[in-house]
């Protein structure tokens, strides 16, 4: 006999989504458990997160916050679009064991940071759902000749929460953040963040105010050292924002 929950329905670690999305999506949740749901929509409704957030809630799930598509990348190796194609949904290390280079690519959904090293290092840049013809003509973001490595940002739900020092190994003053900071200077007359601890959700450190400039990812967990991170040139840290985009 299948364990229920309180509402009566069997758990498991698989549910599928509406018809609309073509197959259905599959959240693996580890040791977590989910509960099998079976979501029938007719072709003119459309399944928002709040219906499915109680039932399926694993940061890793890769889930597209408007439905149940998952977050999903196309890679190619010509401008345009053109040439060998590479469909990514999760972290790629070297984008290259796929493709003998990248110059283009289209964030069908979900959000991703792409770098221009292999293994999450070198410059990045935050993607959006949308098209991206020429990697080296995308005005206003930093210039990438090809991109090598990229990271899936899962869905966040809840509150965001980190720890900013103004030295490294967590030293100098210490402020606490839960929303955007346009400036730390301004708000906190700190004019570096050189380590952090990020304890929930998901973020973006730029070098310049107004989240400008180069920028770092980072996500739950400790970071001693910001200068480590194999980011080219960035100089210091001067403005974080959180990732709260529905892609």
């Amino acid at each position: 006999m299948k364990k229920q929950n309180d509402c009566g329905l069997s758990m498991s670690s698989t549910y599928r989504g509406d018809y609309a999305t073509g197959s259905y999506a599959v959240a693996h949740a580890h040791s977590h458990q989910a509960l099998v749901v079976w979501v029938f929509s007719s072709p003119h409704q459309h399944l928002m997160a709040h219906e499915v957030g109680l039932l399926i809630d694993h940061e890793e799930a890769t889930l597209h916050p408007a439905g149940v598509t998952p977050a999903k990348i196309i890679f190619y190796e010509e401008r345009n679009f053109q040439g060998r194609s590479y469909e990514c949904s999760s972290d790629c290390s070297d984008i290259h064991m796929h493709l003998n280079r990248c110059n283009s690519c289209r964030v069908d959904s979900g959000c991703f940071v792409v770098y221009d090293h292999p293994n999450f290092m070198g410059n990045q840049v935050f993607l959006r759902r949308g098209e991206y013809s020429d990697f080296q003509r995308m005005g206003g973001m930093t210039m990438m000749d090809t991109i090598r490595s990229c990271r899936m940002i899962p869905m966040h739900r809840g509150q965001f929460r980190m720890r900013i020092y103004e030295r490294e190994n967590f030293g100098g003053q210490m402020h606490e953040l839960m929303d955007d900071c346009e400036s730390l200077q301004e708000q906190f007359y700190m004019s570096d963040c050189q380590s952090c601890n990020v304890l929930d959700g998901h973020w973006l450190m730029f070098e310049q105010p107004n989240f400008r400039g180069r920028m770092i990812y980072v996500r739950p967990g400790e970071y001693r050292n910001l200068r480590d991170m194999g980011v080219s040139n960035i100089m210091k840290i001067s403005s974080i924002r959180r990732i709260m985009e529905m892609c």
